[in-house]
């Protein structure tokens, strides 16, 4: 059995938190392919790939609009601060997330990649390609530029990974001595596979999930539950730390 002292932040030099849809569901946004999932109440072939967008991109946009206003409309867990909070203790951590909402950011990170890009960022082809946009609804749908239509940046479904962010989470789960997956379905590839980078190198690898996942043979400890009261239940001293903090700022 993992104990606290298992866990102790001095213990490690270089912590990835490897992310997925369970971590944000705590926050009330539902997640992709689990009960109550998107894909289970629409179909991805009209939403969410190039193909849809080409077709209908108005409607795309709909969409993704609404999926703008319900992240942006919620807050980060408890969960999403005590990985911020790690990352201020450990300067070597890193956050690699298959999440598109950016609640790692607005709960204090700073070094995170974004596998599968972000909804509040949209693209064209005009340089820099991609830019900041939090309106929502979006306004200027097409580029001033360029005039073609913008869509969000993010990965849909049949298209290419972006190299930037999967080089970087390679590094650093390639570096890693502690690797903690949270909220991950280990059904979507390529990114499902990196955890075992970290597996191969010999790091402590911890699965926190509710459910059995199909890539849970790779992690030597498991922890069946909630993201926010597993890591609590690892570092409550973090949580404490937060609070007073927040507390002094009153």
């Amino acid at each position: 059995m993992t104990t606290h002292e298992d866990l102790a932040l001095h213990r490690f030099r270089r912590i990835v938190f490897f992310t997925g849809a369970g971590l944000s569901a705590e926050c009330g946004l539902p997640t992709y392919r689990g009960k109550g999932g998107i894909w289970g109440s629409y179909d991805w072939q009209d939403y969410a790939c190039q193909r849809a967008f080409d077709r209908d991109p108005e409607k795309v946009w709909e969409f993704h609009d609404e999926r703008r206003r319900r992240m942006g409309a919620v807050e980060p867990s408890q969960a999403h601060r005590i990985i911020a909070e790690v990352q201020r203790r450990v300067a070597g951590t890193k956050i690699v997330t298959q999440n598109i909402d950016g609640l790692h950011q607005r709960a204090g990170a700073t070094d995170v990649s974004e596998l599968h890009g972000s909804v509040w960022r949209i693209r064209c082809d005009c340089p820099p390609r991609a830019v900041e946009n939090r309106e929502v609804p979006i306004g200027a749908r097409r580029c001033p530029a360029c005039g073609t239509w913008r869509r969000p940046d993010i990965v849909w479904f049949e298209d290419p990974m972006q190299p930037a962010p999967i080089e970087a989470a390679i590094a650093a789960i390639s570096e890693c001595d502690l690797l903690i997956s949270i909220g991950t379905s280990g059904v979507v590839f390529p990114a499902a596979d990196l955890p075992r980078l970290a597996v191969q190198r010999g790091a402590l690898c911890v699965e926190v999930n509710p459910e059995e996942t199909p890539v849970s043979d790779w992690y030597s400890v498991h922890v069946r539950g909630p993201a926010s009261a597993s890591l609590a239940g690892f570092w409550p001293e973090l949580d404490a730390a937060r609070e007073s903090a927040a507390g002094a700022g009153d």
